[in-house]
């Protein structure tokens, strides 16, 4: 069995150690080939280990004229990759690439490149399929509990809400009452924003 040690009030906090601008680029390499970052990550991730401030910019835009940190193929490749792997949508894509810290605008175009001929309903009836897998999809968003959950977790994917009540109803009648669901819950994220 596994003791606790006794809490110590006089044992000083660890204090991370700061690189300098050497340290700090092979930091940056390191962690650029450990997973894909965009500009403004691999900034946040320099500047809480940096000594000196102003080496972050110089160490960004060193990777940068090199090309290995470039945003624009940063979210395209990203927004494919969730798209074709993943199967989500055009807004949780977008949220991801702006968590990311990705510019709106190029996390914008990049959205928009990847998604330009895809047909949302067939991605919708894809991401259902692969959510309820070995499921009689009809008898079970016949339900009302089941055919609201159905619809959370298509708008939490990032689908539109046209496109996913639209493909609903072709498996439960009660789907036009997801309109009324989601003027509701505008309706009401708009009180508590005046309130």
């Amino acid at each position: 069995m596994l003791t606790k040690k006794p809490y110590n009030a006089a044992r000083k906090p660890r204090v991370p150690k700061t690189l300098e601008r050497n340290e700090l680029m092979n930091y940056a390499a390191q962690a650029m080939a450990a997973r894909a970052q965009s500009a403004g990550e691999l900034r946040t991730r320099l500047l809480r280990k940096a000594a000196h401030k102003p080496d972050v910019d110089e160490v960004v835009a060193y990777f940068k004229d090199l090309g290995y940190l470039n945003d624009e193929k940063f979210a395209g490749m990203f927004a494919d990759w969730r798209r074709e792997n993943q199967g989500i949508g055009q807004a949780k894509v977008m949220r991801d690439l702006l968590s990311r810290k990705v510019a709106p605008a190029v996390a914008k175009q990049a959205v928009a490149d990847s998604y330009k001929d895809v047909d949302e309903t067939a991605l919708i009836d894809d991401f259902l399929r692969r959510k309820y897998r070995g499921k009689d999809l009809k008898a079970l968003l016949a339900e009302p509990k089941h055919l609201a959950s159905a619809y959370r977790k298509l708008r939490m994917a990032g689908f539109g809400s046209g496109n996913s009540i639209k493909l609903l109803k072709g498996f439960a009648a009660g789907a036009d009452e997801l309109e009324d669901m989601e003027v509701n819950a505008a309706e009401a994220e708009n009180e508590e924003r005046e309130g």
